[in-house]
């Protein structure tokens, strides 16, 4: 069964994702000792070993009703494995001195890469037809990032010359923006927040081939803003009509896009839902409250994760981000507060 799900999840459709989610949280619940645990501490009577219907195959307020998602801080402390593997890598959080990151094992780096390269497929198009170019200075500055791996996966596929990493040198970045902009060459400039701000800032420009991605993170750089205010100096700056937006953290191995106004769509394998942040066991596919993801490409961690993100989720699925709990840890790649 764990091969049929491997083999499938990058063709769910909206009409079994609820059946495959079904399959994947009875996987996790038996060979994840960190979720089989905190499910057993709440409401999942593992005793039964199924559920009590048919229609909980294919009813996802059945089955949202029956999980107890993960709290993210639990890769902060615990090892979050499904099955046990030495895994082939480790992504971690970014931080400070201050505080515990989240630590991510991977058993299979493959599906990570077709987790991403699917959904640049899906909201993209062909990687071929793009340049890439990473503007992620604090990311690049330490190892194990889930996001550079990304990005530099993106960069080697679209075998474009002028695709690239750049730390902080504004001025080829300028360079190479005009070259293509000359060329009529569509591409993607990734960055992280406040390099993006930086460099709107000080070298304006107006681009009407590229589109601007941002990631999130001020990491201390400068004063928060909202999101709207950071869309705001970077369109005013660079000249372009939206910002894009990722989505994505170092506990996932899948990302939802936002093509502007901070509004983000999941691809078929991912799904967001809400939870009362009073109480936490009640769980609903759409409304305002603290998103918790279902990212079934997660198959060997866990596909069942408790955000510290305040936002909605509309009733089509898209959804947005307003900030974080105020107890919660800034991530490095969470987006913005509000």
């Amino acid at each position: 069964m764990t091969d049929t799900i491997i083999n499938n999840i990058f063709s769910i459709t909206p009409e079994n994702f609820d059946t495959f989610a079904n399959e994947v949280f009875k996987f996790q619940l038996l060979n994840n000792s960190v979720f089989r645990e905190w499910n057993k501490n709440f409401r999942y009577k593992i005793a039964s070993g199924r559920h009590e219907s048919e229609e909980s195959l294919t009813n996802i307020s059945y089955l949202l009703s029956t999980i107890s998602f993960l709290p993210i801080s639990f890769f902060k402390s615990k090892t979050v494995i499904t099955t046990e593997f030495t895994p082939e890598t480790v992504f971690e959080s970014s931080g400070t001195t201050q505080t515990i990151n989240s630590r991510h094992l991977v058993k299979d780096v493959s599906i990570y890469r077709q987790s991403f390269f699917s959904a640049f497929q899906l909201f993209y198009g062909n990687i071929t037809d793009w340049c890439i170019i990473g503007l992620l200075p604090s990311y690049l500055e330490r190892e194990n990032s889930s996001l550079v791996m990304m990005v530099d996966e993106l960069i080697k596929a679209s075998n474009n010359p002028k695709s690239g990493f750049y730390l902080n040198n504004f001025d080829a970045l300028q360079q190479v923006l005009t070259q293509q902009e000359a060329s009529k060459q569509k591409t993607l400039l990734i960055g992280v927040t406040f390099a993006l701000l930086d460099f709107s800032e000080q070298f304006p420009m107006q681009l009407k081939h590229t589109i601007i991605m941002e990631t999130g993170g001020m990491k201390g750089r400068r004063k928060e803003l909202t999101r709207a205010e950071v869309h705001q100096i970077i369109t005013n700056g660079l000249g372009v009509a939206k910002v894009h937006s990722e989505y994505g953290m170092t506990e996932l191995l899948s990302q939802a896009y936002s093509n502007g106004d901070g509004i983000f769509t999941c691809p078929a394998w991912m799904k967001v839902v809400v939870r009362d942040e009073d109480d936490p066991l009640t769980i609903k596919p759409f409304g305002r409250g603290i998103l918790n993801v279902i990212d079934l490409a997660n198959i060997y961690s866990c596909s069942f994760i408790a955000t510290d993100d305040v936002g909605i989720v509309y009733e089509d699925g898209t959804f947005e981000v307003w900030g974080r709990l105020d107890n919660s840890d800034i991530r490095g790649c969470s987006l913005l507060v509000v």
